[in-house]
């Protein structure tokens, strides 16, 4: 599981002019299945990402989670994080889960996240989505279940 973090003030998603997923300070997180991904790696990044110290303390010191700061996340799926760029000008996806069982994937790790009693918006899956971020610092991470970066 591959997944882009960003801290913001706020983010929200649209389909086609409806709001659909809203978050106000928190992490957005676009996160994508790899078709050699197990049950295994959604437990982790979910871990991971909810549990990561990206906020700041009271020194500015990045000390706090998205927990310890009353946040929420919101889950946007996106394939794309799979893409490989390093031959030719076409991005290959040939990592990345096929989209029925990405699909259960992404809904067992918006239900992992929920797990930890936090407020989680999401996207809607395979939709064409308008993703409004506002970033705070701005702090995007990248996350890898395999450790490849």
């Amino acid at each position: 599981m591959r997944a882009v973090v960003q801290r913001v003030h706020s983010a929200r998603v649209e389909v086609d002019g409806e709001l659909v997923g809203e978050i106000a300070r928190g992490l957005c997180v676009f996160v994508g299945a790899g078709k050699d991904d197990t049950e295994q790696d959604l437990v982790n990044t979910a871990e991971r990402i909810v549990n990561m110290r990206v906020f700041p303390d009271d020194a500015g010191k990045m000390s706090r989670s998205v927990r310890d700061v009353s946040g929420a996340i919101l889950a946007v799926s996106q394939f794309t994080v799979y893409g490989d760029m390093r031959r030719g000008r076409r991005p290959s996806f040939d990592a990345a889960m096929h989209p029925t069982p990405a699909r259960e994937a992404y809904d067992r790790f918006v239900a992992l996240l929920r797990g930890h009693g936090l407020p989680v918006a999401t996207g809607r899956f395979a939709a064409d989505m308008r993703v409004l971020v506002d970033n705070d610092g701005p702090v995007t991470l990248l996350l890898d279940s395999k450790k490849l970066f």
